[in-house]
């Protein structure tokens, strides 16, 4: 079957995918959401492979609001000094500074929530539900479903991206893996801020 090469175009400038990818893609789907699709679930299964890898180079990035109250400082790891050199690398350490700026994470990932604040907020969680009249018998699962909000708020991968709400940081970060085909890490950030 061919295959209309500014359909692939398209498709490549909508992912970021490799022109035998997208062509590939095409052929398969012969439709370009579909194909979109496709890439991008490729595209998360090559990430989840890179995820073990480690990623021992990468670049600090910074951000000041335009009002100079706020700064934060980022570290972003990758496998290569090249790939951390490359446009889509930087544009991703700057986008994520800007996120933390705007949406202030108190950690990276739900598995770096220390036990005893996790077990705090659960307490807390299971006090408000009893003091609502919520049986006692599921206070517990109205705990866990609050900690997942929990998390959406305070772990910066688990937070909706600021430019896009509906994808969460986490998806942006494996998009960018996908797309630079090396496992990519956001190792610590600091965010500062006059008056905290």
């Amino acid at each position: 079957m061919a295959v209309d090469m500014e359909a692939v175009k398209e498709l490549r400038s909508r992912t970021g995918a490799g022109m035998m990818d997208c062509k590939n893609a095409m052929q398969e789907c012969g439709d370009i959401e579909k194909a979109v699709d496709y890439l991008r679930e490729k595209g998360l299964a090559k990430a989840a492979k890179k995820a073990g890898r480690t990623a021992s180079q990468g670049l600090v990035f910074s951000y000041i609001h335009t009002n100079g109250k706020i700064g934060v400082l980022l570290e972003l790891n990758c496998e290569t000094d090249f790939v951390a050199r490359t446009d889509e690398f930087g544009t991703l350490g700057k986008e994520l500074c800007m996120q933390v700026a705007a949406a202030n994470p108190s950690y990276i990932a739900p598995e770096d929530v220390p036990a005893e604040d996790l077990e705090r907020e659960k307490e807390i969680y299971r006090r408000q539900a009893q003091e609502e009249g919520k049986p006692a018998n599921i206070l517990d699962k109205i705990a866990e479903g609050k900690v997942k909000a929990f998390y959406g708020d305070n772990c910066l991968l688990e937070q909706n991206y600021i430019r896009d709400p509906k994808t969460k940081v986490r998806d942006l970060v494996t998009t960018e893996i996908a797309k630079m085909g090396e496992n990519i890490v956001v190792h610590r950030f600091s965010r500062f801020s006059i008056g905290d």
